[in-house]
């Protein structure tokens, strides 16, 4: 009997359209021989709404459908409530596969509504998604590691009151040029790099339009480096590829608009630097308890070859041109062996 699974995108983050075009990919190499999909997608305003195909999500018709869904976390319900026109029906549920990026629903807060209703999902538990989508936690924690990271100074949203002495105490401890960063942001999402006061005050402004809690870190310079996570029963981890940005540094218009933008799956690096990147990539897994699928960032400097952890991703996109799934590709695991794959690490993760 195929299983049932509800492929959740869209939401309410800066991330709306990267997450669309990841449940595109998701939902057409899902193989529908074992499973019946069931298409919710998250409207920015915070709608849920049913969607009837693929070809709706791509065209953006799916935000017109008058048919509202409602995830019910009710531990023995285990299913998604209809309703249209005063009319109720319900659809139960084996599995569902979040293809949301950033705030609300990267970050433990659909993991923690799953969790409620006792469904099993693809991905990240809370813990590790609400860690892993905070900055300044994930530095804290991977600081215990050993494991490099970029010299950063934290700053609270209300600090911003007395710009000028905001910028003196980033300025007391880094040196320009400097990244600013919101805490809890995807896909480079108000993200600055700056070069003197007037860019940082103008950056830290910028990103408390994202977040309240912010991220003043140096600037590494050297090559952006990335490898991918897949667990369940195991845990494998990726080749390293590179990021060849179009611009300055690698943000949300050069990630997903810019045709410069290149990625290297097999990129040369220095002898034994593989082979870090993958065992930091693992460590720093386990730590923050990861589950499922991650992306991990580091940088390589350009002047000492040295390892630097950036970021880790728990649902990282699944577009044509997403790192994630061209890495395993890149080992010959196809998107819809993957997919599979991702499907039996979060029954199995439920079984146990």
């Amino acid at each position: 009997m195929k299983k049932t699974i509800a492929v959740l995108f869209g939401g309410q983050s800066s991330e709306h359209e990267v997450s669309c075009i990841s449940a595109v990919t998701i939902a057409t190499h899902m193989d529908t021989e074992k499973y019946e999909q069931i298409l919710i997608g998250i409207t920015k305003e915070g709608d849920w709404l049913k969607v009837d195909s693929v070809s709706q999500i791509e065209d953006g018709s799916w935000r017109n459908s008058l048919v509202h869904a409602v995830l019910s976390a009710e531990a023995t319900a285990k299913s998604v409530i209809f309703l249209e026109d005063g009319r109720v029906t319900t659809r139960k549920l084996d599995l569902v596969f979040p293809a949301l990026h950033g705030l609300y629903g990267e970050d433990g807060t659909i993991q923690g509504i799953l969790e409620l209703a006792r469904l099993p999902y693809v991905g990240c538990g809370v813990l590790a998604s609400s860690i892993s989508m905070d900055k300044l936690c994930t530095k804290m924690l991977v600081g215990t590691l050993g494991i490099r990271q970029a010299r950063y100074i934290p700053l609270m949203r209300k600090e911003l009151k007395n710009m000028e002495a905001a910028a003196e105490k980033v300025e007391a401890e880094l040196s320009y040029p400097m990244f600013v960063k919101p805490c809890n942001a995807g896909s480079s999402r108000g993200v600055s790099k700056v070069r003197n006061r007037e860019e940082l005050k103008a950056g830290l402004s910028l990103a408390a339009e994202h977040d309240r809690r912010l991220l003043v870190e140096e600037m590494i310079v050297g090559r952006e480096l990335e490898c991918a996570v897949l667990c369940g029963e195991d845990c494998c981890v990726s080749g390293v590829g590179e990021v060849l940005a179009a611009a300055d540094f690698y943000d949300y218009e050069a990630k997903y608009h810019s045709a410069e933008s290149q990625t290297d799956l097999a990129p040369v690096l220095p002898a034994g630097k593989v082979d870090e990147i993958r065992e930091a990539a693992a460590r720093i897994f386990a730590a923050l308890d990861g589950y499922g699928l991650s992306r991990l960032d580091f940088f390589l400097t350009a002047d000492t070859n040295e390892v630097v952890f950036n970021e880790m991703n728990t649902l990282p996109g699944f577009t044509g041109i997403s790192m994630y799934p061209m890495l395993w590709e890149r080992m010959g695991m196809s998107k819809q062996e993957l997919i599979d794959k991702l499907i039996a690490s979060a029954l199995m993760r439920y079984n146990r």
